[in-house]
């Protein structure tokens, strides 16, 4: 029995060496980045830029579909062999393996930093790898192993290559992320955007409230793109949104501590018990009440006709009744990276499977992009999109709580 290789004349893993091909990626994912449209840069979240490029420049190392291999018919040859200065020629059989895989076909090219004197050869054609042997007398345990040998060392190869393609990965995101925002601050200084124009909320001095803040400091409107055309839209600073969940944590505990106070109140009327500590805590530049009311449930905090924050509150009757309120708060979405929070006053038995319940309905939602991030254990951050524009984000943060019957 005889059997070798014919017509597997390309050698991989040899045209070029990882450490180029990671600095190559590298220069051009920061050119991509610095090639965006300014407009289109501040009107898209980070998040979607990053994930673009990092899809653009990451090292996909292939994987070998080997179950999914297939064979074509076999087809008889004449093999002629040398036999004492003689040529004989022998009856053979050519032998055609497919083996499709999944990743990017370039990294057959491209040397490990592990590698041997001995790199497989075969032919690519799309994305299938295609190896043909030849033999006389041929068996197929032997074919079997001819062909598993060759497949084996291909796959050892591309797990050479994957601890760089890993440890790129983590840093192309890191390294696209901080371009990218570097580029963002750049520009918006550029337009002459500072981060406290035009709208501050300011601590009420001598404010006396239910929950005291642990620390009196300015809340402060940032401003964002919208889509279209670069145009600043005011925003809520990070800092402010998480002093504004503490006063609303705050103010459920004192209800927690005075339950014949608020066992009967209804959605309307345990809103309003937030707004006054909240407008208690906070002033707005044009007007003494920061925190309005709009609707039956809603909390609100507006700015040239823009709602920077909104809060709805909702007594847990079920996943149907979260899902609306979330449309409801995605129906508002005139915005860009808006802040907003669903207040759920849990009255039945069992808060842990409410809890259960609550990030299920969370996590299925269509428009979910990121979340949940637990902040607390009935405290939990999701990020959405907008169903008709992409590059408009709301942050909902769910807070669930008991409150007394």
């Amino acid at each position: 029995m005889r059997l070798e290789d014919i017509e597997n004349t390309i050698q991989y893993f040899a045209r070029t060496n990882m450490f180029t091909v990671l600095q190559m990626q590298r220069e051009e994912a920061d050119r991509a980045i610095n090639a965006v449209n300014p407009d289109t840069l501040l009107n898209s979240p980070t998040d979607d830029l990053v994930k673009q490029i990092v899809d653009t420049y990451k090292l996909d190392v292939p994987v070998l579909l080997r179950h999914d291999a297939h064979m074509d018919e076999p087809r008889e040859i004449t093999i002629s062999k040398q036999d004492y200065g003689r040529t004989i020629q022998q009856t053979g059989t050519i032998l055609v393996l497919h083996v499709p895989f999944t990743g990017d076909p370039g990294m057959f090219w491209i040397q490990p930093t592990s590698y041997d004197s001995a790199p497989p050869s075969g032919n690519l054609n799309g994305q299938e790898l295609t190896l043909k042997m030849r033999g006389t007398n041929l068996s197929s345990e032997a074919v079997e192993k001819h062909f598993n040998s060759i497949l084996d060392n291909f796959e050892r190869y591309f797990n050479w290559q994957r601890p760089n393609a890993d440890q790129f990965l983590t840093e192309l995101t890191q390294r696209a992320h901080q371009t990218i925002e570097h580029r963002k601050t750049r520009l918006l200084a550029d337009r002459n955007m500072v981060a406290n124009l035009p709208f501050k909320i300011k601590a009420r001095s001598g404010s006396q409230t239910y929950v005291a803040p642990l620390k009196r400091t300015p809340i402060q409107i940032q401003r964002t793109a919208a889509s279209g055309p670069f145009k600043p839209e005011p925003a809520l600073a990070e800092v402010d949104y998480q002093h504004i969940l503490k006063v609303i944590e705050g103010m459920t505990q004192t209800m927690e501590r005075n339950p014949s106070t608020f066992a009967k109140l209804d959605e309307e009327a345990l809103r309003d018990m937030y707004l006054v500590p909240l407008n208690g805590h906070f002033e707005g530049a044009a007007s003494g009440e920061t925190f309005n009311a709009a609707g039956k449930t809603d909390i609100i905090i507006r700015v040239e006709d823009r709602n920077i924050f909104i809060g709805e509150c909702k007594i847990w009757r079920g996943p149907k009744y979260l899902n609306e309120a979330i449309d409801q708060l995605l129906s508002y979405l005139t915005w860009r990276d808006t802040k907003t929070a669903i207040i759920i006053f849990n009255r039945n038995k069992g808060l842990s499977a409410v809890l259960a319940s609550v990030q299920e309905t969370m996590n299925a939602h269509p428009q979910r992009k990121h979340g949940a991030k637990v902040e607390g254990e009935t405290r939990f951050r999701y990020v959405l999109g907008n169903p008709a524009d992409a590059s408009r984000e709301v942050i909902i943060t769910v807070l669930v709580f008991d409150v007394p019957t």
